[in-house]
């Protein structure tokens, strides 16, 4: 994989040229050492062998594929499709990319077109590429009243990172409200995370203490106070707080159903990123627990029903990332039945203990291991998942 000076020098450049180098920075991740990957309805034998829970949503090329009773189905053309999200009524939020813009859609579950909430290219004649915009990584407010995303704004120069906005559903780039301020040259805030509080997680990319480019996951209970030209985020009253540490390195922040427990990704200043997982009570995080660490983890996605983690990750070093399901008991197993020593008797007082049995060796714990549903195909890994029951 590219080292990791070199992956930060190529993302200071594609910043300078393009402005979304969060985005760019993740994609980089992937390789084309391999072969082509294969469309996911022309897999075969796989993913029939292994059935998922409910309908998982994917991409491929800008193409958005269904995961359901082990058949994928293909949604879209690839046609610049990315950056999925659930949507009240089994519906999709998408992000539709093109070469110098990208819009915010609802999309039916099963593809079509419902509506466009952003229109950031002003007319199709408009040669000027500073009034065309990015949006990317759309999330709806808990009460389904605003939309959360990544927006390009404001422009500097040539230094456009991306800062958290929110934008009343059905009203307009002008009516929305700067929640984050990303610090210059980093590429950005990205991956918002409404929680039901009110509050904000999010991947926010800075500089460590070494001066190299990290991300920390962060968590905003209101819209942070801007701040221009800092190298540094300011933290406080009005402010964010970070919730890991910059030698961590995490980002992808995906919630339990239940929303005690985070899953993100870790590289630890590694050559892989860790599927780490942490309880979250809503506003600190507990210990870390990395549950993989020999894999190029991306976008971990609870089940809903809380019986695993889909992510994506290639199966070989340098090939196309597969979809993997690491099952509930591979992260959670359950504890040991207490034993009892003693048993009342009955109608009288406690009776002497159970006589000992010889004792026997425990029986070695068993390790389960992630599951890898897909073979040789190669899934978007900067492009988050949706599942439905």
């Amino acid at each position: 994989m590219i080292s990791r000076f070199l992956l930060a020098a190529g993302l200071a450049v594609l910043m300078v040229v393009s402005g979304i180098g969060s985005y760019v920075y993740l994609g980089t991740r992937q390789t084309h050492l391999a072969a082509a990957p294969k469309e996911p309805t022309a897999a075969v034998p796989r993913p029939g062998a292994f059935r998922l829970p409910g309908t998982l949503f994917l991409t491929q090329s800008g193409a958005i594929y269904s995961l359901s009773a082990g058949r994928f189905h293909q949604l879209t053309p690839a046609a610049g499709w990315t950056q999925l999200a659930l949507y009240p009524g089994s519906d999709l939020l998408a992000v539709n990319r093109s070469r110098l813009y990208s819009d915010v859609y609802i999309l039916s579950r099963f593809g079509a077109v419902l509506r466009r909430l952003t229109n950031n290219t002003p007319t199709v004649r408009n040669t000027d590429t500073s009034a065309r915009h990015w949006s990317f990584y759309p999330r709806l407010s808990y009460d389904q009243r605003t939309l959360f995303m990544s927006y390009d704004e404001p422009k500097v120069g040539y230094d456009v990172p991306l800062s958290i906005w929110a934008m009343p559903v059905g009203g307009t780039i002008r009516q929305a409200r700067l929640w984050t301020t990303s610090i210059d040259y980093t590429g950005g805030d990205i991956q918002p995370l409404p929680l039901a509080s009110g509050a904000l997680l999010y991947t926010k990319f800075l500089y460590g203490p070494d001066n190299k480019l990290v991300s920390q996951i962060w968590l905003t209970t209101q819209p942070e106070r801007p701040y221009q030209g800092l190298t540094a985020p300011p933290t406080g009253p009005g402010y964010g707080t970070p919730l890991t540490r910059p030698d961590e390195d995490c980002s992808q922040p995906s919630l339990s159903p239940d929303n005690h427990t985070m899953a993100m990704i870790c590289t630890y200043k590694s050559q892989v990123s860790y599927l780490t997982l942490a309880s979250f009570n809503g506003s600190t995080l507990g210990p870390r627990r990395s549950v993989i660490t020999n894999q190029l983890v991306a976008q971990p996605t609870w089940a809903p029903d809380g019986s695993g983690i889909a992510y994506l990750a290639p199966a070989v070093a340098g090939a196309g990332f597969q979809l993997w399901w690491l099952p509930r008991l591979a992260y959670a197993p359950p504890l040991p039945s207490p034993v009892p020593t003693t048993f009342p008797s009955p109608g009288g007082p406690v009776s002497s203990p159970v006589p000992s049995q010889t004792p026997t060796a425990a029986p070695p714990p068993v390790v389960i291991k992630p599951i890898q549903i897909t073979l040789n195909l190669g899934f978007d890994a900067t492009s988050p998942m949706a599942w439905i029951p």
